[in-house]
């Protein structure tokens, strides 16, 4: 038993120290300049407080009135990295900025690096998914919905026929 328990250990150890590598070699490659497949392919746009204000909504200039920036409708996710769902819902995030691209934009926000932010908005769990229409208000979701889900949200809300 204890020669299971040792070997399954290894393993993991081996598979572990296997990924960190991968990892160093990511950020060595960004470090020179080089782009890695996933900075190649990824499709959602993270946001800082001030390119919100700039593209999203200045709330700070006009605070009772929700006037969108942008120029295609939008889906805002409030995360962190270290959330599991948030880690769930990202890959299905970037598999829908792929389907509608030129349609929508969907911009991440950290909420450990943007507090402020997370705090206007009043997130309290995460992910918290704001869904932006070109008119109306911003509607709000909790959790790491489905992607079907998404998708309908993303038909009736933002892209109505």
């Amino acid at each position: 038993m204890k020669k299971l328990l040792t070997i399954a250990l290894a393993g993991v150890l081996i598979t572990a120290c296997g990924n960190q590598s991968g990892q160093a070699i990511a950020a060595n490659d960004q470090k020179q300049g080089r782009t890695t497949e996933t900075a190649q392919t990824e499709k959602t746009i993270h946001l800082t407080k001030a390119e919100f204000l700039e593209k999203v909504v200045n709330y700070e200039t006009q605070p009772d009135a929700w006037d969108y920036l942008g120029d295609k409708p939008c889906i805002i996710d409030f995360y962190a990295s270290w959330c599991g769902p948030c880690k769930m819902i990202a890959p299905v995030l970037e598999e829908l900025a792929t389907e509608y691209e030129g349609k929508i934009y969907i911009y991440k926000i950290n909420t450990e690096q943007e507090r402020e932010l997370a705090a206007d908005f009043g997130i309290q769990s995460i992910p918290t998914l704001l869904f932006v229409p070109m008119k109306g208000q911003p509607q709000m979701a909790r959790g790491a919905l489905p992607k079907e889900t998404l998708k309908e949200a993303i038909d009736k809300i933002l892209l109505p026929e």
